[in-house]
């Protein structure tokens, strides 16, 4: 089949729309220390959710709607298992993504945004939580969807989120020093692997916490709501 007839415009604006949504998360995150010392941390976090949010809605948005652009690889989603397997994928991927790292009321600068060194909860079976929660749903939706677009999408999110680990690990080196060295070597960026060789030990009691109920709320949500949001985001000629 000739390049030109699957490698459709859309494949290169959401690579290009990754692209920049990389450079303004990922840069934004790298001049955090001056900015703040600059402006203050709850300012800078306010400049920092209102360049991320809607380049991150912008992505969704186009995601959704070009999802089933390009070459169609395979299509399993007549098989029920599938998608039992992709909701369940999708609902593990969120654990992953959203309770270790975040907490909204620094997010909304209620409270002081600060870089936090955590060593509870998901962070025990895994340092980066969140580049795992991101392949686990790029896995999820590639499998579901099968198009080179989707392709494209993963790719190109999986490579920012693996890039993220290392600009992660240089940031708290730089702010926490040996502190971090130690932690660093009391948890694992492979899921488990630290618990599997006794540098860790899981606690099922740090699990019982309000965020992780909210994930749950939230999964249930986004499964209701799925259809409203696909119907929402056609309504967009982007």
């Amino acid at each position: 089949m000739r390049q030109e007839i699957w490698l459709t415009p859309s494949h290169w604006i959401m690579f290009g729309l990754l692209l920049s949504f990389a450079i303004a998360h990922s840069g934004l995150a790298a001049l955090r220390p001056a900015g703040e010392k600059i402006i203050g941390p709850r300012l800078y976090r306010v400049i920092f959710a209102l360049v991320s949010i809607p380049a991150a809605v912008v992505l969704i948005v186009y995601f959704f709607n070009h999802r089933y652009d390009g070459l169609q690889l395979w299509q399993v989603q007549s098989l029920g298992w599938i998608k039992i397997l992709v909701w369940i994928l999708s609902a593990i991927s969120f654990v992953f993504l959203y309770p270790a790292t975040f907490n909204l009321l620094e997010i909304a600068a209620i409270e002081k945004p600060q870089v936090h060194l955590y060593e509870t909860g998901i962070i025990r079976i895994c340092r980066h939580p969140q580049m795992v929660g991101q392949v686990i749903w790029c896995v999820a939706h590639t499998l579901w969807i099968g198009t080179t677009f989707t392709i494209v999408t993963s790719i190109g999110l999986i490579a920012h989120h693996l890039f993220a680990v290392w600009h992660g690990d240089r940031r708290k080196y730089a702010l926490y020093g040996d502190s971090f060295l130690a932690l660093k070597q009391r948890t694992s960026i492979v899921p488990f692997l630290a618990i599997i060789d006794g540098r860790q030990t899981f606690k099922w009691q740090e699990f019982i916490r309000p965020a992780y109920l909210g994930v749950t709320a939230f999964v249930l949500l986004l499964w209701w709501g799925h259809p409203w949001l696909f119907e929402v985001t056609a309504k967009l000629n982007w």
